[in-house]
């Protein structure tokens, strides 16, 4: 990989790690869903006017829009308000690797490696000792809902290996716009029309600071960034800076929010991490190099 390229692969890392801790910020004076729904808002206006319709059948905007827009940001988003750090949402949200390696064995009849199956129960162990870890201070209700949210993003990654989007970002500026109305939505539903105006009303300089990263930073700058490195790159040398991601986001949460990190949760991490690496990372073979193949890796905040 270029110099260059490498940077931007570790700008996207950094980014993508310290915005679970913004997400925080924002959350402190949004609604989850109205948050996400302003997230969203932005991240596709005024750029979808800009570049124009996405180069994919319409049902696969829409089923990723649902499922990684409204499905997965929602629940992640609920969660956080509801007791989840940040740190540890980063790492805990991993587990869509498990689920995407799943969905793609049960739905698109891939044959499974054994590093997978073996990567897949060493992942599951590290989530187990999460859930045991006496000294976490997320309800379990609401880490649950991280884990489901992990769900949903195997579910958009399985419908965008049908897509096959040649241009990540415009595709994920449309699926951004796709999620605004059902989010909205959601929000007057079940948060209250009341809330979504006082939290509008009496935004703040954080706030809109918070919706700026997650919308510009995150989301047009990282996929962005992240469609040209596996446009330029096999995808098993760009996949693996995605395991950056929790630790970036781990370590963000310890120094900006004073977030601890007790020694099982660190045992957890490494394990986690560990067995998404056995998922992801795979020897080139000589037929692969010499064919110049090229994956379709999903990896967001």
């Amino acid at each position: 990989m270029k110099p260059r390229d490498l940077l931007l692969a570790l700008a996207v890392v950094v980014v993508w790690g310290v915005n679970f801790v913004v997400i925080e910020v924002g959350l402190e004076g949004f609604p989850p869903l109205l948050f996400s729904a302003l997230r969203f808002l932005f991240a596709a206006v005024p750029a979808i006017f800009l570049l124009g319709k996405p180069r994919v059948a319409w049902r696969y905007v829409i089923g990723v829009g649902l499922a990684l827009g409204v499905a997965k940001f929602g629940l992640l988003f609920i969660a956080m308000k509801n007791g989840v750090p940040a740190g540890l949402a980063s790492l805990v949200l991993q587990c869509q690797v498990i689920f995407t390696v799943l969905f793609a064995i049960v739905v698109l009849r891939e044959r499974p490696r054994l590093a997978q199956i073996a990567g897949i129960l060493i992942a599951c162990f590290g989530m187990v000792l999460i859930m045991l870890d006496h000294g976490l201070s997320a309800p379990l209700g609401a880490l649950a809902l991280v884990i489901a949210a992990g769900a949903f993003w195997g579910v958009s990654n399985t419908i965008t290996r049908y897509a096959k989007p040649q241009d990540t970002l415009r595709f994920m500026i449309w699926v951004s716009a796709v999620a605004v109305v059902p989010l909205l939505l959601l929000s007057l539903l079940t948060e209250g029309a009341q809330a979504d105006l006082d939290a509008l009303h009496g935004i703040r300089l954080t706030g809109v600071g918070a919706i700026a990263y997650v919308a510009f930073a995150a989301t047009l700058f990282g996929f962005g960034v992240w469609g040209y490195l596996l446009r330029q790159y096999d995808a098993s040398t760009v996949a693996p800076f995605s395991l950056l991601v929790p630790i970036v986001g781990m370590a963000a949460a310890w120094l900006l929010r004073g977030e601890a990190v007790g020694l099982q949760q660190g045992i957890a991490a490494v394990l986690v991490i560990g067995g998404m690496a056995c998922t992801v990372i795979r020897r080139r073979t000589p037929r692969a190099a010499a064919s110049g193949e090229r994956v379709v890796v999903e990896s967001a905040v």
